[in-house]
């Protein structure tokens, strides 16, 4: 067995392949290599998660970092809320004071409306036409498009006041026409007419078309529509022939505008303005009639319900209520006159 324990490479005659230099740096490449599996642990990683070769570990040792106890009593404190952050530099005390004017009067207004819609009709003070204090006649009616008139129909209440007062205002440019032919014509006539119609169909044409349609708007009354209806048509007929303008009829239409050119150019032009004012009159009056009875259409409204109102507000009067007591207190005493004398 001596012989089998020789080492073979011992004999200097025989090649020692393990001598040769390029296995020896193999062998120790590899050994360097096996080094860090021998000393790897793989129960060393407490997270059980991604693992780190042995070479990668740190060379100290872990230290566990110290918890700070609870508070006494097992109450924990709450953390401090993040502060807010402060106004720009640019904001000044002038800025803040004025923002504060302007919520404080959006206030006084909003207060002011509740405490009228909560009066109601009856505690509110008339308002228009906006006369000042020191005139001994006093406003007539109450208006305010803002409290009384719904918001989907504020647009179209607000174009009717606005045609109004463009009637007006067209009705006394026609005064200005008038007495611009009185001085080349010198006929009296058309320059007093000119006045008669505007005393006599401004407040009308106020009273018996704009204030119905206003009421009808605000309460939803087929009646008052069918009053604007009736009123406004005849409105129309007037204005068609004002913008007309036959000779001697106190207005300044296209037939006066013509005679006038053919006397005097300067008064040929005011009556053309004028005939200009009365023809865009009357398409204003034709595009919100049929916009009014488009709305109207739209309520379901109708000439049935129109009546039965008519009816109610007849009934609820308080001189037609009277008038009635009266005559059939008459009817009665007549009757028994009649049956004391037989």
């Amino acid at each position: 067995m001596s012989k089998f324990e020789d080492n073979p490479f011992s004999d200097p005659t025989i090649d020692n392949p393990f001598a040769d230099p390029a296995v020896q740096q193999v062998a120790r490449s590899t050994n360097n290599a096996t080094r860090g599996l021998d000393d790897y642990n793989p129960f060393d990683d407490q997270q059980g998660g991604n693992q780190t070769t042995p070479s990668q570990q740190p060379s100290q040792p872990a230290i566990m970092q110290a918890v700070s106890p609870p508070p006494a009593g097992g109450q924990y404190t709450r953390p401090n809320p993040p502060q807010s952050q402060a106004p720009p530099s640019n904001f000044t005390t002038a800025d803040f004071q004025r923002r504060q004017e302007e919520l404080e009067r959006k206030a006084e207004e909003l207060a002011r409306r509740e405490a009228e819609l909560r009066a109601g009709s009856a505690g509110r003070h008339n308002n228009w036409p906006p006369l000042p204090a020191f005139c001994p006649i006093q406003p007539c009616f109450y208006q305010d498009i803002n409290v009384d008139i719904p918001l989907e129909f504020q647009r179209i209440v607000r174009h009717l006041y606005h045609l109004w007062m463009f009637h007006s205002l067209v009705l006394a440019l026609n005064i200005i026409g008038a007495m611009s032919l009185m001085f080349v014509t010198t006929s009296v006539t058309p320059f007093g007419l000119s006045i008669l119609y505007f005393i006599l169909l401004t407040p009308f044409s106020f009273i018996c078309w704009y204030r119905p349609i206003y009421k009808a708007f605000r309460s939803d009354s087929s009646f008052n529509f069918m009053v604007f209806f009736f009123i406004f048509l005849f409105q129309i007929i007037i204005t068609v022939v004002q913008s007309i303008g036959f000779r001697g009829g106190g207005s300044c239409g296209l037939i006066t505008s013509i005679d006038a050119f053919q006397t005097n150019v300067a008064v040929g032009i005011i009556t053309l303005l004028v005939t200009i004012g009365f023809i865009t009159s009357v398409v204003a009056d034709v595009m919100l009639m049929t916009k009014v009875h488009r709305i109207y259409r739209s309520t379901g409204a109708s000439l049935a319900k129109a009546q039965a109102e008519f009816t109610t507000e007849i009934l609820r009067n308080q001189h037609v209520q009277t008038a009635a007591s009266s005559a059939a207190a008459a009817a009665v005493n007549a009757q028994i006159a009649n049956a004391n004398r037989y």
